[in-house]
C-alpha cells in the first residue's frame, strides 16, 4: 500500500471516534505581590473567556500567575497552600458563573513548611476540586533567576488522569531539559501543559521578536514531535523590577506544528482545539515514542550517565553484541 493510501485508512480510521478539546490559553500580566488585585484580573479574564470562548474546557495560565515571579524573599508572604489558592480562585469564580471549567495555574506553594513554585490542575465549580499539583524539578540559579534561595525543588514529573485526558503540567525551565517530557510521556501523558515566566531576551519591546521567544518556538515544536504529543505553552507578560515577560504563547500539535500563537508584551486569550486522534496518528506514522518505549529501560540500566547502575548489568542475549560497530 502506497503512503498516501496508508495514511487515508488512518485517518478514516481515526474520523469513526475522534475527541475534540476546546481549550484556551491565558496569556496574562498579574500585578505583582497583590494576590487580591491579581483575583480581580483574575475574574475579568474568565468572564472575557467565557464570552468569547464559551465552549472552552480548560484555561491554561502562565507560572506564578496569581503573585508575579520575582518574589524573591516575599515569597514567604505570597504562598498558599494549594487547596488554600483553589479556594480562593473558586470563590471568585463563582461570582461569575455556575458552570464548571478546568484551569492550570501557577502560584508559590506552601506545604509541611516548604515553598515550591508549583503548578494546579483544578475544575472551577459546584463540583470543583484541586485535581493535581506539579511543583518545579528544575530551578534556575544563574543570572536574573534565584529560585534554589527561595523555593524548594519537586521531586517528580509524573502525569495524571485529567478530566480532558492523560495530561502532565511542566514549568518553564523543566521544557529545557529534554528528559521532563521524556518522563511525562512514558507516564502516558498526551498532553503536555508548559507553564512558564519566561523574561524577554536579545531585543528590547517593539524591536522585534526576542531571542527566548523564538527559543521557546523550537522547544515547544521539539518536545510536540519527539514524542507525539500536544504542548501548551502559557506564558507571563508585563513587567516586573525592569525585567519584561514578552509574552508568545502557543499551542503546538503532535507533529510538531505550531497551532496558535500569542502576541508579544501584552495579555491575550487564544483559544485553540485538541483533535486527540493526531496523537494516534503521528505516533503511527513517525513512531519515535515507540522507540523510546521500547529501548528507555535498557539505556537507563546500562548507560553510565543516568546513575542507576553498572554498564555489564544488562546485556544483550545475542552472542558478542556490543555498543560499536555492526548494522542498524
Amino acid at each position: 500500500m502506497s503512503a498516501p493510501g496508508f495514511r487515508e485508512m488512518l485517518n478514516n480510521i481515526h474520523r469513526m471516534d475522534r475527541v475534540l478539546i476546546d481549550l484556551t490559553i491565558a496569556q496574562f500580566r498579574p500585578a505583582k505581590g497583590d494576590l487580591e488585585k491579581t483575583l480581580e484580573d483574575f475574574g475579568l479574564l474568565m468572564s472575557d473567556v467565557l464570552a468569547q470562548t464559551p465552549t472552552s474546557q480548560l484555561v491554561v495560565f502562565p507560572e506564578t500567575a496569581l503573585t508575579g515571579y520575582f518574589l524573591e524573599g516575599g515569597v514567604r508572604e505570597q504562598a498558599l497552600s494549594a487547596q488554600e489558592m483553589f479556594d480562593q480562585l473558586n470563590k471568585k469564580y463563582a461570582e461569575i458563573s455556575t458552570e464548571s471549567v478546568d484551569i492550570a495555574i501557577g502560584f508559590y506553594e506552601v506545604d509541611a513548611g516548604r515553598i515550591y513554585n508549583s503548578a494546579m490542575y483544578a475544575r472551577l465549580g459546584p463540583d470543583g476540586g484541586v485535581v493535581h499539583v506539579h511543583r518545579k524539578a528544575f530551578l534556575p540559579t544563574y543570572g536574573v533567576f534565584q529560585e534554589e534561595r527561595f523555593v524548594e525543588a519537586g521531586p517528580r514529573i509524573v502525569a495524571f488522569d485529567g478530566p480532558l485526558g492523560r495530561t502532565a503540567l511542566l514549568i518553564c525551565e523543566e521544557a529545557f531539559h529534554s528528559i521532563s517530557g521524556t518522563l511525562a510521556a512514558l507516564d502516558g501523558a498526551e498532553i503536555i501543559l508548559v507553564l512558564s515566566a519566561s523574561p524577554g531576551r536579545g531585543a528590547p519591546p517593539g524591536s522585534g521578536v526576542p531571542a527566548n521567544v523564538a527559543r521557546w518556538d523550537l522547544l515547544g515544536s521539539g518536545l510536540a514531535a519527539e514524542h507525539g504529543v500536544f504542548v501548551i505553552v502559557s506564558q507571563l507578560v508585563g513587567f516586573e523590577g525592569g525585567k519584561g515577560f514578552a509574552g508568545g504563547s502557543a499551542a503546538y500539535d503532535p507533529f510538531g506544528h505550531r497551532l496558535i500563537a500569542g502576541p508579544l508584551w501584552e495579555e491575550a486569550i487564544l483559544p485553540v482545539t485538541l483533535d486527540l486522534d493526531t496523537v494516534t496518528q503521528a505516533r503511527t506514522e513517525e513512531p519515535l515514542f515507540s522507540d523510546l518505549e521500547r529501548t528507555w529501560t535498557r539505556l537507563l540500566v546500562n548507560s553510565p550517565g543516568a546513575g542507576v547502575g553498572h554498564p555489564d548489568i544488562i546485556r544483550a542475549k545475542t552472542t558478542g553484541a556490543s555498543d560499536g560497530g555492526g548494522t542498524a
